[in-house]
């Protein structure tokens, strides 16, 4: 269960910088993908990665998920109790991460993400000794340029070798279009590289006598076009659930779906044309935006031709000089960030805020777990 406090009866009141999260935009975000997933017949795995709690976790597989995605095995640890699949998106190829997936795997249907035979024969050895069986989706690169194999050969190579190795289960194939970020309108083009890639490599894998059951794909800028790629059984979007510039200015969302706010006070007026906020890159990260890089580091909604230029760790100077109206030492700004998931992470706690305008905090729980 989240941890859940109510030690404050309205924003005004909280300490900042304080991450305050809209529960009527965060619940209306999670039931928009669901309508849209059980429309077109593709399972949601949302990504944990985002919000690294258990209560949202818990709302999204209300809302008919069909497990949820973790970067780390810290993360699928502590969300655990919120759902009894979970894919692991990232390689894992050292001894002690492979260890614990194996160990979950007693309790829990575990996927894992793999692009390499080193990564096969580490959870292969891990299961064996702990007597358990991992799920293996074989990643393939479409694109993006980080991870994953090259051709749909290389895939095939692997799905082979783990048809061959005890201790493992070839579950299918992964993929992230992560590198798609033009107008939704204007993605058709690319979502058909993707598209095409899948099915050779999945003609090549049935042509050997291999069989992709999962085809998990995705991403939230490509998210409400997934359709179009028709070997998705599945799709693991992850900053849907909250929003931020990158998504707004990126045109996949409306300002009004932005759930998060970062509320942060006023501390000095003192230099000409600006004033200083307290949060630095401590509390907003230094991710500029990715469709407006130009922009600063986020967007003051209170006074929209303001702009937050400068981040030191603990300071945020932000340029005021195109402002007819100026913040006052003492007030409070809420600021929507560039990269939402990042700025989660450089918090021990979220506060929640319900329609009626109550807060409940709710502990990041898997904040930090970065292996």
């Amino acid at each position: 269960m989240a941890n859940l406090e109510h030690s404050f009866s309205s924003v005004d009141q909280l300490p900042t910088p304080a991450l305050v999260i809209d529960g009527v935009i965060a619940r209306r975000n999670i039931e928009r993908l669901s309508q849209y997933a059980a429309k077109n017949n593709l399972g949601v795995r949302p990504h944990t990665k985002t919000h690294k709690n258990r209560f949202i976790a818990g709302l999204q597989i209300a809302a008919g998920a069909i497990g949820l995605t973790v970067a780390k095995v810290g993360e699928a640890e502590l969300l655990q109790t919120a759902a009894k699949d979970l894919l692991m998106a990232y390689p894992a190829v050292d001894a002690a991460r492979c260890g614990r997936l194996a160990e979950l795997a007693r309790t829990h249907t575990i996927r894992v993400v793999v692009d390499s035979p080193v990564g096969i024969q580490s959870l292969s050895t891990a299961a064996n000794q702990a007597g358990t069986t991992i799920g293996l989706l074989v990643e393939l690169d479409v694109g993006m340029g980080r991870t994953g194999a090259a051709t749909p050969q290389e895939a095939l190579e692997l799905a082979q070798l783990i048809s061959q190795t005890r201790g493992v289960r070839l579950d299918g194939i992964l993929c992230y279009p992560g590198q798609i970020w033009s107008a939704v309108d204007q993605q058709s083009p690319a979502l058909a590289a993707v598209s095409a890639k899948l099915q050779d490599t999945i003609d090549l894998w049935r042509s050997k006598g291999l069989e992709a059951k999962i085809v998990s794909g995705g991403s939230t800028p490509t998210m409400f076009q997934s359709h179009l790629v028709k070997q998705y059984t599945e799709i693991r979007p992850g900053t849907y659930v909250f929003n931020d510039m990158n998504t707004f200015r990126g045109g996949f969302c409306a300002l009004e779906d932005c759930a998060a706010r970062l509320i942060a006070t006023v501390v000095s007026t003192a230099v000409k044309d600006q004033v200083v906020i307290d949060g630095g890159t401590k509390t907003f990260t230094s991710d500029l935006c990715i469709p407006a890089r130009d922009s600063g580091h986020g967007y003051i909604a209170e006074y929209p031709e303001a702009r937050l230029m400068r981040l030191s760790e603990e300071h945020g100077q932000v340029d005021v000089s195109q402002c007819a109206k100026r913040p006052k030492i003492g007030e409070r700004v809420s600021i929507i960030p560039n990269h939402i998931c990042p700025c989660v992470n450089l918090q021990d706690a979220i506060w929640w805020k319900e329609a009626d305008g109550s807060l409940q905090k709710i502990n990041v729980d898997a904040r930090g777990k970065l292996s």
